[in-house]
Formats: structure tokens, sequence, C-alpha cells
């Protein structure tokens, strides 16, 4: 599984990218709308920091400004894709950009039937919106289920990235699911970080070894 880091905050970038366990940033133009009032240098900075993919999303809304401005974001980084959302009238411009050779994140996608049809254009990555299922009392990850489910059906190239992951029982069964990509916000990696049996075992090692009184393992 590639895990994302969704958010456009540089210094939190920074920090889990160290780790070595994030393999790409999932951007949008909410997240962007917090840092500041220059996003082109914040996306700059973001992929020059990033080693995999950073998805980064138009906001024109006609179909030919959609497809202008997406080669202007790939234009920016060889490790950019654009994202753009599923519409009818974006198919066309889709196509053509994926021929191209533009990296295309298509996002708020809710039903099997949308992925498909995207899937037939070969982009790069299909992100079902999870939460916002939830949000209404639909179960989101039965979605991700069902969508690769159809992926291995047809051997669509296209990975699913499972995206508006609210909580730690979401990433838990879209990694049972196999799932290709999750996208996490940053609050949910600080959470699953911490879990209290792994602090009480780190306190049992650490007092049963200070009762030897020794200094160093190896004396």
């Amino acid at each position: 599984m590639k895990i994302f880091l969704d958010t456009a905050d540089r210094d939190l970038i920074k920090k889990w990218i160290s780790t070595g366990i994030i393999d790409g940033v999932t951007t949008n133009p909410s997240l962007l709308s917090t840092q500041g009032d220059n996003p082109k240098q914040v996306l700059l900075d973001i992929c020059k920091m990033v080693p995999g993919d950073v998805s980064i999303e138009v906001v024109e809304k006609e179909p030919e400004s959609v497809y202008k401005q997406a080669k202007e974001i790939a234009a920016i980084s060889k490790n950019v894709v654009v994202k753009i959302p599923f519409a009818h009238e974006y198919l066309p411009v889709i196509a053509k950009l994926v021929k191209e050779n533009v990296k295309i994140n298509v996002t708020l996608i809710f039903s099997v039937l949308q992925a498909l049809l995207v899937s037939k254009l070969g982009v790069t990555y299909i992100s079902p919106f999870v939460g916002r299922w939830d949000d209404i009392d639909i179960d989101g990850m039965k979605l991700v289920q069902d969508l690769m489910k159809m992926k291995k059906n047809y051997g669509f190239k296209s990975e699913i990235l499972a995206a508006s992951i609210r909580n730690v029982m979401h990433w838990h069964y879209a990694t049972l699911i196999g799932t290709n990509v999750v996208t996490l916000p940053p609050k949910l990696l600080e959470q699953i970080m911490n879990h209290p049996l792994t602090t009480q075992g780190i306190e049992k090692f650490d007092n049963d070894w200070k009762s030897l009184g020794k200094e160093n393992l190896l004396d």
C-alpha cells in the first residue's frame, strides 16, 4: 500500500517525509487556502520535498480552461499528478491529457460506474471519498472494496486511492481490502503512532532493565 499525506502544510510534510513511510502527498484548494497567499510557491516547495507523486487540483471550471490549467500544473514538476473532479464535461479533457502523458487523479468518485468510466481512460489514480459516504450513513469502505473488485475483474491499471479517510478503522479496512493507495490527514498518523499497549510495553522493558543496575547493554 502507498501512503500519501493529505495536507499542504510544509512543516508537517517535512516531519513525516523524514520517517520514510510517506510515498506522496495530496492537496486540494481547501488545504492550500490555509497556507498563505502564494499557493504556487507552496506547491513548488512541496514538490521538491516529496519523492513521490504530489496531487494538485485544478480550480478552473470550463473544460477548455481546465485543460489549459492542467497542462500548466503538470509543468510545475515531474512528480505532479493533476486532480480533476469527475464530471461528464471533463471526460474528453481527461482523455486528451492522458494521451499527452499527463498523470491524472480523478477525484470526487462516489460510484463503481464513475470509476469504470475513468479507468477506461487510463487515469493514474481514482479517488473514492470514503468519509463523505459515511456522513450520510452509507458504508464508504464498501465502495472501495467494490472498486478493487472492478479493477481486478477488468485488469485496469488505474490505482484506487482511498480519500476522505476519517478514522483508524477506515485505514484498517482499506489495508485488508488491498487498496492501492490511502491518503491520510496528519492527525490520523499521529493517532496510530501512540498505541497504549506499545507505550506500556516500552515502560515495562525500561523498568526491568533499570532493575539490573547496569548502564550498558554489552558490559
